[in-house]
């Protein structure tokens, strides 16, 4: 009788989920330092493409970051 793949979906589900809830704080504490790091980044005078090219992102991206609160 071959398993049920809705009842495997939902198993790996709440699996990632609580993953991801485990790992939330460090996820957290990780973006914070990021953002602390690019604000160091512009008050030396790099720009956001500078700081993108250090950081493998789009300056975009980077512009982001740092505006969010």
């Amino acid at each position: 009788m071959p398993a049920d793949p809705k009842k495997a979906a939902r198993a790996d589900v709440k699996r990632a989920q609580a993953k991801f809830e485990r790992t939330a704080d460090r996820h957290d504490e990780a973006r914070v330092a990021r953002r602390a790091s690019f604000e160091r980044a512009r008050r030396a005078g790099l720009t956001l493409r500078e700081i993108a090219e250090a950081a493998g992102l789009h300056w975009s991206r980077v512009g982001d970051v740092l505006r969010k609160k």
